[in-house]
């Protein structure tokens, strides 16, 4: 299946570049596709904020790669309980290394969706 996942150009000053296209504040990717996440820091994710990738559900997501912010730090237990729950796996590390990580599992062709905390 090809694939049209954005490239994260650049990350910082409180965004990204994706595909050459600037995003203020943090994003989420969900089918190939970026959108505005209202998520400004790791004490903000919750199940809910994650809906639309719980929605998506295992059939369109191998597992949720999260950028939590500048420091790496565990995400809170309901929200890796839901994403077991659902059987989607979970990476989580800073931000800027899960930005770095994106574009290899992408052009690997892996089903991810990926939510960043933006630094």
């Amino acid at each position: 299946m090809a694939r049209n996942a954005p490239s994260v150009d650049a990350y910082g000053d409180g965004g990204f570049r994706l595909g050459g296209v600037r995003h203020d504040g943090s994003v989420l990717i969900l089918g190939d596709e970026p959108r505005t996440w209202p998520v400004a820091s790791l004490a903000e994710l919750t199940v809910e904020s994650l809906a639309p990738v719980l929605q998506a559900g295992r059939a369109e997501v191998e597992f949720l790669l999260l950028g939590v912010g500048f420091r790496n730090a565990q995400p809170p237990r309901e929200v890796r309980e839901a994403l077991r729950g659902a059987g989607i796996g979970l990476e989580f590390m800073d931000t800027p290394a899960a930005a770095r990580l994106y574009n290899v599992l992408t052009a690997e062709g892996r089903r991810l969706a990926a939510a960043f905390i933006a630094v």
